[in-house]
């Protein structure tokens, strides 16, 4: 079975004469099926970790495994491969092209991987139509509201179908009750699709339908438990 593997993994941030440990020694793993939560405030080296993830920050000490890949002896071009074709990155804020339409927008990565422009839009709307923008599909980037566009980003995400979705605060612009469809859907992905899926946020609602749940504090991994562990879930984690 494939695995991310994270094992003793320490990133820095140097700049304005300081050095700070955004990932002080952080061990984990990540299985097909599965999804975990990354619940921590702002700062507490989150973001950081997906970035690590996604081999799109190098660690300065550790190591990262994705199934029986070493990712930090990729070359840059097997790095764009492993972006292009494993992973599915749901960033807080994404790009879109202002005038184009929903459609367009979400089919902008399968038509980067070779899919052609009609079909890249055939296999896009039903995922649109999943995260519930069925009657905005031709409406343009710009016509849709904050949490439209990151429901038009997660669709873009989805439908190519990756076996590591990692996911930035997939939510934070989303009301509850979408906050819930979104998160449900992954975690379909995970269990029937076999995807891995890692989900980084603040909210503990959204943190506690995962599968396992991590906390991190100032870099620091503090401990992983089951999500549905009501009475060991952690309180002090601060929003």
């Amino acid at each position: 079975m494939r695995r991310l593997e994270l094992e003793k993994v320490v990133k820095h941030y140097r700049g304005g004469g300081e050095e700070v440990c955004a990932v002080d020694g952080v061990s984990m793993a990540v299985g097909e099926g599965e999804m975990v939560s990354l619940l921590g405030p702002s700062g507490s080296g989150k973001t950081t970790l997906l970035l690590l993830m996604a081999a799109l920050l190098r660690p300065d000490a550790g190591a990262i495994r994705y199934g029986e890949r070493d990712l930090l002896s990729l070359s840059e071009r097997e790095i764009s491969g492993y972006l292009m074709h494993e992973v599915g990155f749901i960033f807080q804020r994404s790009h879109f092209w202002p005038r184009s339409s929903a459609v367009r927008n979400a089919s902008e990565k399968l038509v980067a991987t070779g899919v052609g422009a009609a079909d890249a839009r055939e296999r896009v709307v039903p995922w649109l139509e999943r995260v519930g923008l069925g009657d905005r599909l031709q409406h343009a980037a710009a016509q849709l509201s904050g949490g439209e566009r990151q429901r038009v980003a997660i669709a873009r995400v989805l439908a190519c179908e990756p076996r590591l979705i990692l996911a930035d605060e997939p939510t934070g612009s989303l009301d509850s009750a979408r906050s819930r469809q979104i998160v449900e859907l992954l975690r379909l992905l995970a269990r029937e699709g076999g995807a891995m899926v890692v989900l980084v946020t603040h909210d503990r609602d959204v943190a506690s339908l995962a599968d396992r749940q991590y906390v991190l504090r100032d870099g620091r991994l503090i401990h992983g438990v089951p999500a549905t562990d009501k009475d060991r879930s952690p309180s002090a984690v601060q929003d």
